[in-house]
């Protein structure tokens, strides 16, 4: 049986008492070691449900744990932080250092973790994001993605055992955005770092092990990529788009070709099409 990394249990939460929940109601979990996109269209409550897995925010009601401690218990917090690593859409938001490496150690010097160990753990950090090399570089000379590696690496260092990444690739241009997707994979596969990113990107969650879909604050959807992906007009009721080879394969079976509605990559639409040429 899977260990529980991340549970919230009838969580819900509102800005202010005359505003909706922003989160109404969310049960779910994230097992160790998984990697789960977050789905919806603006507002649903993707963001604000994120900011409760490093209890950034507290819920109403209900309750959010990591490793079974509790969010709402003080005595708890900076143990949580230390488990549970946050990026955000702006990576100029958190990087605060003049020198690539001095941001990424920024965090374990106001620690107070010893020299010695700093020096291995930024150099370990910065080989995980794919920043090492640009190490002596002032972070507003590298471009967005590069940026967002360097916000990536200032969070690893940390040795989180989870990473929740809030639209961290939201800013990026295509190719920045791919970059920062497979340094997220590899945290996740070679490094066995618990995954959770909140993305509009359907090709991104399409890599995920799992997706949740929310509406409203509920969650609303929930399975394998392949398994969300193929409701594609049921998506489309919640403003949500889906893969483009997901579409494609939609549109030339609704041509009366027989695709299969699985597809979600651009290598299985290719490999269903030779199929039918062949």
């Amino acid at each position: 049986m899977s260990e529980t990394m991340l549970k919230a249990q009838d969580v819900r939460f509102r800005y202010a008492d005359d505003l909706p929940w922003a989160v109404d109601g969310v049960t779910m979990q994230v097992n160790r070691g998984e990697f789960v996109a977050v789905l919806g269209a603006n507002g649903c409550g993707k963001s604000t449900l994120a900011k409760h897995f490093n209890a950034i925010l507290l819920p109403y009601s209900g309750t959010v744990t990591v490793e079974n401690l509790s969010t709402a218990d003080e005595e708890h917090l900076y143990d949580i932080r230390q488990k549970v690593g946050m990026v955000f859409q702006n990576p100029d938001n958190q990087i605060v250092a003049t020198i690539v490496e001095e941001d990424v150690a920024f965090a374990l010097e106001n620690l107070g973790v010893p020299p010695a160990e700093i020096r291995t753990r930024i150099d370990e950090a910065m080989e995980m994001a794919g920043i090492y090399k640009h190490r002596n570089k002032a972070p507003h000379k590298l471009s967005g993605g590069q940026k967002q590696r360097v916000a990536i690496a200032g969070v690893i260092a940390m040795r989180p055992d989870c990473l929740v990444l809030d639209e961290a690739t939201a800013m990026l241009d295509p190719r920045g955005r791919e970059k920062v997707m497979k340094t997220i994979r590899r945290l996740n596969r070679e490094f066995g770092i618990t995954v959770v990113t909140i993305t509009h990107y359907m090709e991104e969650a399409a890599q995920a092990d799992r997706v949740l879909v929310m509406n409203s604050g509920h969650v609303v959807m929930e399975g394998t990529p392949k398994e969300v992906f193929r409701q594609v007009d049921r998506l489309h009721e919640l403003r949500l788009d889906v893969p483009q080879a997901t579409e494609l394969a939609q549109q030339l079976r609704a041509a009366g070709l027989d695709m299969p509605d699985d597809c979600i990559t651009e290598e299985e639409c290719a490999q269903a099409l030779a199929k039918l040429l062949a």
